[in-house]
């Protein structure tokens, strides 16, 4: 699950690039056959519901045959503060018996008077075999750095309060 979560790191990472100028993400679904070419697909829908829904359907029946993937789009979760957005990261594991771990990146949009902020990472649930917590979270850092101008975004406007 290591390896499927650095994956998602670099695509969280260019999510929050994309939202931190105000823009709404276009759901987003990336996977990994395993050839060393990477892909991602913006899924562009009349509702974003749709587009989410249709990335869930892809994740759902791994059409790419991918290795692992992730799916990433805007949303909003509820945290002791009250309701804030964030994105939602669906990570799938195909070669471990198909885990899937989602997590959500909460932030403050840029037209909030305080700024954009992005808060840290928040584990929400797990499917398969409970993974070692500790190389999962580390995964993800390692896969945040890999995309440079996401990293740069993320450590400018990171908020560790909530």
């Amino acid at each position: 699950m290591e390896s499927a979560t650095e994956f998602a790191g670099m695509f969280a990472a260019h999510a929050v690039w994309c939202v931190s100028d105000g823009e709404t993400l276009i759901p987003l679904l990336a996977y990994d056959t395993g050839d060393g070419k990477p892909e991602m697909i913006r899924l562009v829908a009349d509702h974003i519901e749709q587009g989410v829904a249709q990335g869930k359907e892809m994740l759902t029946k791994n059409t790419k045959k991918a290795k692992y993937a992730v799916l990433v789009f805007d949303g909003f979760i509820t945290l002791k503060t009250g309701k804030i957005d964030a994105l939602i990261v669906t990570i799938r594991d195909y070669s471990g018996g198909e885990a899937q771990i989602t997590m959500a990146v909460p932030y403050r949009p840029a037209k909030d008077p305080k700024g954009f902020a992005v808060f840290r990472p928040k584990f929400l649930e797990f499917k398969g075999s409970e993974p070692d917590w500790k190389k999962v979270g580390s995964a993800l850092w390692t896969g945040i750095d890999k995309h440079e101008k996401g990293a740069e975004v993320w450590n400018k406007h990171l908020d560790q309060t909530q």
